[in-house]
């Protein structure tokens, strides 16, 4: 297999300089080619036929959003990932590109005046993202801490569950979006969710999951917010969300700045593992994502009587976190991103005080 060939699309000519050399640090990846605004591109990605684009949202002449649309046009499955600055602009033009079809997206550095550090920074969040979308492998998840059970088929409690955690990472804006539609029926526990975004991001993906106005709220996690039933809330990036028992059968949500863990902060291993310290009863889905964040903090779900359900291969942008619980020997079921809501309220279904 030859190099993968990145096309880099930015009006400013230092962020083309620092993403080339980020990405041209990898040997198997070489830099195409480069265009300082959309049109441009457009003409150049025929000729260059390049494998991944990075595209910036905020250009001249024709912004990323109009230049995405244009190659989903005539080019359905270029991966595209778009280059955001960390502003409430910048990300809600971002989730309006992940709508649109862009594959997935990449923040700036907020400092670039130590080149070399910006460097460093956009290597570590871009080539993985580079190879998995070029269908690179990514390194294997680590096994778990001991043998499992041979069976993989979940086993059955009529224990009511106390909670319901989902994770997620690629792909994630636009599958939450789905579950948040397809909800039915107010679901009567709280709900937490880890999606791997930098701040702002989260903010503004809270306030959209929010605006569907289906039966599920949401809202991004504060610091000792009282969980209530039926609300939805999501971790913001940059801090750990875990979760803790307070009075009255209570669960209040704790942020931390501890370090990441599986290079994410929130991670869902945290939440999961924090969770399971409460003695909740715990539905965990993992949904798309890169990397293999709650694989541990499922087998902590296990161990304490929880049930796994995971998105499917075919529906997932990246089959990295789900794949992970998948070729464990951790009892799980796989779902359809189309079903997966109708499937989560038939579990907590099972307990008659879970879903109104």
């Amino acid at each position: 297999m030859g190099k993968l060939r990145v096309m880099v699309v930015d009006d400013a000519a230092v962020m083309r300089r620092l993403l080339t050399a980020a990405l041209q640090n990898d040997p198997g990846i070489e830099v195409c080619d480069t265009a300082p605004n959309g049109r441009i591109a457009l003409t150049k990605i025929a000729r260059s036929v390049p494998d991944l684009v990075t595209l910036d949202v905020e250009m001249p002449e024709l912004d990323g959003l109009a230049t995405l649309r244009e190659i989903r046009k005539n080019h359905p499955r270029l991966p595209v990932i778009m280059v955001s600055a960390s502003t409430s602009r910048g990300a809600a033009a971002t989730l309006d590109a992940l709508a649109a079809g862009a594959s997935d997206y990449l923040a700036k550095p907020s400092e670039v005046s130590n080149l070399q550090q910006a460097i460093i920074s956009l290597r570590q969040d871009l080539l993985p993202k580079v190879k998995a979308h070029c269908g690179v492998l990514a390194q294997p998840a680590p096994t778990l801490r001991r043998p499992r059970p041979t069976s993989r088929q979940p086993l059955v409690s009529s224990r009511p569950f106390d909670l319901l955690c989902i994770s997620t990472s690629t792909g994630g804006p636009n599958a939450l979006a789905q579950v948040f539609q397809d909800f039915s029926r107010p679901c009567t526990i709280p709900v937490a969710i880890v999606q791997h975004m930098p701040p702002m991001f989260t903010r503004m993906l809270a306030e959209r999951l929010n605006g569907i106005g289906g039966p599920l709220s949401c809202v991004e996690a504060a610091d000792g917010d009282i969980m209530q039933p039926g609300t939805a809330y999501l971790a913001p990036g940059g801090r750990h969300l875990t979760i803790r028992r307070g009075g009255q059968g209570q669960y209040i949500a704790r942020l931390q700045d501890t370090p990441p863990e599986n290079s994410c902060r929130p991670a869902a291993d945290v939440m999961l593992r924090s969770a399971v310290a409460t003695g909740a009863h715990i539905l965990s889905v993992v949904m798309t994502g890169m990397g293999y964040d709650g694989l541990h903090g499922c087998e902590s779900v296990n161990d304490a009587g929880g049930r796994i359900m995971i998105q499917d291969e075919a529906s997932s942008v990246v089959w990295g976190m789900p794949g992970a619980i998948a070729s464990s020997d951790l009892p799980h079921t796989i779902h359809g991103l189309d079903q997966l809501a109708g499937d989560v309220e038939r579990q907590l279904a099972q307990n008659p005080l879970a879903v109104a």
